[in-house]
């Protein structure tokens, strides 16, 4: 049974990052194919995307930034506190984030930064993309996402934006940590290069994400 629902659909395509390029420069191709995914998520509000390496945090770049285009509130949460990669590919402030959110360490209002879309497609944007980057690595990241405080905070998140993107750690390699991350969430999202969205390599992650307790909304394939 498990091997049948491995074949995650793939609701999305997009490319890599053009050279020079950051991730968040929407393009309208990226736009459009993400318009299957966003209308799956019309009745949502809080959603896992997770991958491997650089491309979970990519994919969920492209979407949180789909998602604003298309004029519903968004914020986009960096969970892969291990190795956290959105400041850079975003170019936004590193620290303060949601590691020092969570210790207690910064305000709500000091982890919280918008990012001015660029892009054919970011035209439609009505307020600037809302992001927390990972903040300074973190060597217990399922500690740290398994705390209360990191409930409430996507408690509060919830209520004050259309749809929150949580950029996970990878499910395969981590799943404690994608675990604790994914207990927030309404649904959830595989990342995979686009070689490997419905080939054996994938099924590994693809596997891992159907395991999580949430539904898995199907595949992202990016390249």
């Amino acid at each position: 049974m498990l091997g049948r629902r491995a074949r995650l659909p793939v609701l999305a395509e997009i490319a890599g990052p053009p050279e020079g390029t950051r991730a968040w420069s929407l393009r309208r191709s990226d736009f459009e194919s993400l318009g299957e995914v966003l209308s799956r998520l019309a009745a949502l509000r809080v959603v896992l995307v997770s991958g491997e390496e650089e491309l979970a945090p990519l994919a969920a770049i492209s979407l949180a930034a789909a998602s604003a285009a298309s004029g519903r509130r968004t914020i986009l949460v960096e969970c892969d506190l291990a190795r956290p990669r959105l400041a850079a590919q975003v170019g936004l402030a590193a620290a303060p984030g949601l590691h020092e959110y969570l210790r207690w360490e910064a305000e709500p209002a000091d982890v919280l930064q918008p990012v001015a879309m660029a892009g054919p497609a970011a035209a439609g944007a009505s307020e600037p993309l809302a992001c927390v980057c990972g903040g300074r690595p973190a060597s217990k990241t399922e500690t740290l996402l398994g705390l209360q405080s990191f409930a409430h905070m996507v408690a509060k998140l919830r209520g004050a934006y259309e749809l929150v993107v949580l950029a996970a750690p990878p499910a395969a390699a981590e799943p404690g940590p994608c675990l604790a991350a994914a207990r927030q969430a309404d649904a959830a999202l595989a990342v995979l290069p686009a070689a490997e969205a419905t080939a054996r390599a994938g099924k590994p992650l693809r596997t891992a994400v159907l395991r999580l307790p949430i539904p898995a909304l199907g595949t992202i394939a990016v390249g």
